[in-house]
């Protein structure tokens, strides 16, 4: 999206030192992956992004935001640069947001839950294409960053913005809410992850429902029937209400549903507004919620059924999420690295041990933020996976308990990978501390 540098001070209460008609289409926060053209914010984190402004105009930034003196610093003095000062770079990017925000029509889409809501979002973004210019947030970019990031990123002429949305506590989607004012808004589950910072289930519950909260009164609110907690958020709203599950009960529902060989869903979608046949791009029975969720949404801003299934299809999901490989030895590689709890492991470990197979192995990482709780979940993973046929190597994470093999590191993992046979399978998974794509990696070569 297009600003001027002056519309940027003015949207972000600050002052511009340069060229004021200087514009701007987009914006980054990684001096690394600027692009022409594109406005640079530098945050202060770990590292003090006012160091990489330099970079950033190198790299082709027209404007960046700062909260430094830059030009008194010779560590980012940047002769020519229009800088617009700002009092706090981050806060700014969010005011940038809401200003992005008043562009776009009421065709934006929040999308929160436990598990599932990046897929979801993917899912939402194919169906949404078919028939609307349409952005999306980029991997799960889904914080007061990210959130923002993407209203800015959308081109000119959007007509239907998925903003994915995720929470630390009670209190975060409501602040992402008043920055992208959703107009539908989608729950998938509630479950108990990253209790370490939610304290509890009903935390968890009471964050995601702020979504619903938020919606206007003539918005949608999306709500997974199968799941008691969140069809409840129903009370939540004075919007309309369409629910989804695989149960006939739910307004927008699956039978007959299947996997192929691949582990591709296929069904039979029921909605208000017709009917179609849908087969799944994405991979995992876990998939088809998703895609009725994103269906659902579809249906509520107006895409035919029969294009629903053509953007369920077609998506593109975001990386490491059952991604189905096999080495030159004939060995099923499932990388489904990118994060993992209680409720995606069980959902991943079912996909395994519906493969047509010789052995069944599950390399997996720590699940991480899962509080008090966290040893019982993960002998419980490995209870699943021996009740499924699935053999368990655990990579540096012992609360997988006696029912695993336990390895020191990805390499140890690798290592004790070597006896495959053609028509073996192994699931790799694990919460993003672990990256344990390194071991996919490793058995692909």
């Amino acid at each position: 999206m297009r600003f001027t540098a002056a519309q940027i001070a003015q949207a972000t209460d600050g002052e511009v030192v340069g060229d004021a008609g200087a514009v701007i289409d987009g914006v980054a926060i990684d001096s690394r992956i600027v692009e022409p053209g594109q406005l640079f914010v530098p945050i202060v984190a770990e590292r003090d992004g006012h160091a990489f402004i330099g970079k950033a105009v190198e790299a082709g930034a027209t404007v960046c935001l700062s909260s430094r003196d830059v030009f008194g610093d010779a560590t980012t003095d940047v002769p020519g640069a229009t800088v617009v000062r700002v009092a706090d770079t981050a806060l700014a990017l969010a005011d940038l947001g809401r200003a992005a925000r008043t562009r776009l029509p009421d065709r934006v889409v929040g999308v929160t839950g436990s598990v599932g809501k990046t897929s979801t979002k993917d899912l939402l973004a194919g169906v949404l294409a078919t028939t609307y210019p349409t952005a999306a947030s980029e991997k799960s970019f889904n914080n007061e960053l990210g959130l923002p990031m993407t209203l800015v990123n959308a081109p000119d002429g959007t007509e239907a913005v998925v903003l994915e949305m995720g929470a630390r506590g009670v209190g975060h989607i409501e602040l992402l809410c008043g920055i992208g004012r959703p107009t539908v808004g989608v729950i998938t589950r509630v479950e108990a992850v990253h209790l370490e910072m939610f304290g509890s289930l009903e935390a968890v519950s009471q964050a995601k429902g702020e979504l619903i909260e938020a919606l206007p009164d003539d918005g949608l609110a999306v709500l997974n029937a199968d799941e008691p907690v969140v069809a409840a958020m129903a009370s939540r709203t004075s919007a309309p209400v369409l629910t989804y599950g695989l149960s006939p009960t739910a307004d927008v529902y699956a039978s007959n549903v299947s996997l192929d060989a691949q582990l591709r869903a296929s069904f039979r979608l029921h909605t208000p507004w017709g009917e179609a046949d849908v087969q799944l791009g994405a991979r995992g029975a876990h998939q088809v919620p998703n895609a009725l969720a994103a269906a659902a949404a579809g249906c509520g801003v107006g895409v035919p059924v029969e294009q629903i299934a053509l953007g369920l299809r077609t998506a593109a999901l975001s990386g490491l999420r059952m991604e189905l490989s096999t080495t030159p030895g004939g060995v099923i590689v499932i990388n489904d690295a990118y994060n993992a709890n209680p409720t995606s492991m069980t959902a991943a470990l079912n996909s395994l041990a519906t493969l047509r197979a010789g052995r069944r192995i599950a390399v997996l990482g720590t699940m991480a933020e899962l509080g008090d709780d966290s040893d019982a979940a993960h002998a419980g993973v490995t209870r699943t996976a021996v009740d499924l046929g699935v053999e368990v190597i655990a990579v540096a994470a012992p609360a997988y308990g006696d029912g695993a093999r336990h390895v020191e590191d990805v390499d140890a993992a690798v290592a004790a990978l070597t006896d495959l046979a053609d028509g073996d399978a192994v699931l790799v998974k694990g919460s993003r501390v672990a990256a344990l794509e390194r071991v996919a990696q490793g058995l692909l070569g």
